[in-house]
């Protein structure tokens, strides 16, 4: 392993200050881009089912 203890692990060897918060921006953007997903797939959802009413009742 190549941290001896649990505290050493979370130090980083002194870079702590540097690794921790690159860790929290990289989940926040990765959190970020799974709801902007899921977003975009339900307004697309719900413009294609407008879309295929508009369409059933024209025809």
């Amino acid at each position: 392993m190549a941290f001896d203890s649990f505290s050493a692990f979370l130090t980083m060897g002194g870079y702590a200050r540097y690794v921790w918060p690159a860790w929290g921006l990289a989940t926040l953007m990765i959190v970020g881009f799974v709801l902007w997903a899921r977003r975009e797939r339900r307004q697309l959802m719900q413009q294609l089912q407008r879309r295929r009413r508009r369409e059933a009742d024209s025809a």
